[in-house]
Formats: structure tokens, sequence, C-alpha cells
């Protein structure tokens, strides 16, 4: 048997958690965080040799690319592309100089990249140099081109075999415009290339992409981990949820300033999945309250004052 992209023969996958505890289905739920998304490799491929295959990835931002990279392909060659895609990313790591004797030898490494991008991801862009107040158009009015992630992406994704394919791809984004969240998903439209780089789009460094005329940026802006696209879906499935968190929502009070901007950077992309489940529990409750009261009301008769009758409420 031959399987889709995304997708195992039964040789290939072993009996599925969600089976074993009832749930209908295995989601995998990936936050945005830049270079803390290889993080999220790591935890895909623990679950990858224990023979847990998702069946849904939803991801935003940098995690909307890694969802991409396992979802776009077949179950055998998704930690191939995994690496290859984080390996390009890379940095060689310099023997140790007379910068390190003075704590210089990071913020030489962080220059580099700031001023020659990374391969295969992003490169600086020319039109950055007209300066801040230039109007460049949102899809050029940033400081990197990620052109380069365009082509590393589609090389390694494929975004033909999404739609149809055993496993379920949403990458999240927000409108550049009514700053409203979308999610786009395989199960309802043909996602492209386009899709997964808006996701990522992370404003001022990359610029928007352009989908059906809109522009969007990366989603991590307005939800960072976007578990809620499991919670709030139609229609609804008993879901096993893995959710990677590589942010910190709770921490020691800071005291360098180096300390608050990563404590800033926290509280800002941190996990927000224990409310997301606490207003679940209460939608739940409430659906419990209307399902017992419809049940007992269509049981007995309801009387009508002004027309001295009564009659059955309809269930």
């Amino acid at each position: 048997m031959s399987s889709t992209a995304g997708g195992a023969t039964a040789s290939q996958r072993k009996k599925s958690p969600a089976t074993a505890t009832g749930c209908e289905q295995v989601v995998l739920v990936l936050q945005g965080g830049g270079a803390l998304g290889a993080y999220q490799v790591g935890v895909y491929e623990a679950l990858h040799e224990a023979g847990i295959e998702p069946d849904w990835v939803i991801g935003t931002s940098i995690g909307a690319i890694n969802a991409a990279l396992i979802a776009g392909n077949p179950v055998g060659e998704r930690m191939e592309r995994l690496n290859t895609f984080w390996h390009h990313g890379e940095q060689a790591t310099p023997a140790a100089g007379p910068l390190d004797w003075f704590g210089l030898g990071n913020w030489v490494a962080n220059m580099n990249v700031v001023l020659r991008g990374i391969p295969a991801f992003f490169e600086p862009s020319p039109l950055a140099l007209r300066g801040i107040r230039a109007n460049l158009g949102v899809e050029s009015a940033a400081y990197y081109s990620t052109e380069p992630l365009r082509e590393t992406l589609e090389r390694l994704v494929d975004f033909a075999g999404l739609q149809g394919g055993a496993t379920r791809l949403t990458v999240g984004a927000v409108n550049a415009c009514s700053g409203t969240m979308r999610y786009f998903d395989s199960r309802d439209e043909a996602l492209r290339v386009e899709h997964v780089m808006a996701s990522g789009a992370l404003p001022p460094a990359f610029p928007a992409v352009r989908i059906d005329g809109e522009p969007y940026w990366d989603g991590g802006l307005y939800s960072n981990t976007p578990i809620e696209a499991v919670l709030d879906d139609n229609p609804r499935h008993n879901s096993l949820i893995f959710a990677v968190n590589v942010w910190h929502q709770t921490a020691p009070e800071p005291e360098s300033i180096w300390q608050v901007m990563g404590r800033q950077k926290d509280i800002q992309f941190a996990s927000r999945a224990d409310s997301h489940i606490a207003r679940q529990k209460q939608i739940h409750r409430l659906r419990h309250v209307i399902r017992q009261t419809a049940a007992t009301t269509s049981d007995q008769p309801r009387s009508l004052p002004h027309r001295g009758t009564s009659v059955a409420a309809a269930p």
C-alpha cells in the first residue's frame, strides 16, 4: 500500500494512543518561538520514535513551518526534512578568541545574522536602505526578504499532497488590516507555500504575505499557541492533544535588563492554553445544562396562560 504526503501505512504506524484512550484523533500544536522551534523537532522525534503520528498538526510562526514539514511529507521522510531545514539555520561555532574574553563572542555571531541573514530562510532587503518612513508597500516594508524561505519550503514540503492527505494541517495568520486571526485549514482549502510563509511573517523583520488579496502577518502576534483551533473545531471530536510550549509562563522576578527583555518575551508569547481550556470547560458545562434542560422539558407539558392550553416543548 502506498502512502500520501503525511500518511502512513499500517506497518509504518503503531496503534494510535488516541484509540487506546478512547479519543478520535491525535493533535500536535506547535507555537511560535523563532530558533526555539528546534525544540519542537525533538518533541516530534520522541513521538515518532514511540510510534505516535499526529492526525492533525496546527502551528503558528515557526511552529507553522515545522507543522508543514511534518504534515507535508510521508511518515518515513519527516525527520529527514525537518533536520534538513534546521541544518540550514545552524551557525558554525568559531574557536574561542579575544572577543570572548570580553563577552563579545555571541554579539559578533548575532551581528553576522543581522547583517547577512540565514541561508535558505531570509536575507537583507535592499529596499530597507531607503529608511523606515519610505512607502514600500506592505509586502516590501521589512528589513529582510523571505524569498529564500519560499524556495526552501517548496523543495521540502509536498503542498499538492496536503490536499486530501492523511494528516490535516492548520496554520494561523493575522490580517494586517483588520487585526483578526484566521486559520487556514487543509481540510477546507488547498494550502500553498504562501499560507505557511504568512504564518511566520513577523514584522518588521519579515514582510506581510498576501492571500486572497489580503495581507497577513505572523499569527503569533494574535495567538502564539493556537490550541483554540482544536477546541473550536466543528464537528467536535475527542482529541489527544500534544501542545509544545517553548516560553515560560511563570518565572522568578528579573534583575537585569537582559533578564527583563527575556521575561517580556515570555509573557508576550507564553501559552494561553490554561485560559483556553478553562473557557472550554465552561462551554462544556453550559452544553450539559442545556441538554439536561431540553431533556427535562421535552417530556413535560408547558402551560401557556394566555391560550389556556398546554403543548409539549419541542426537543
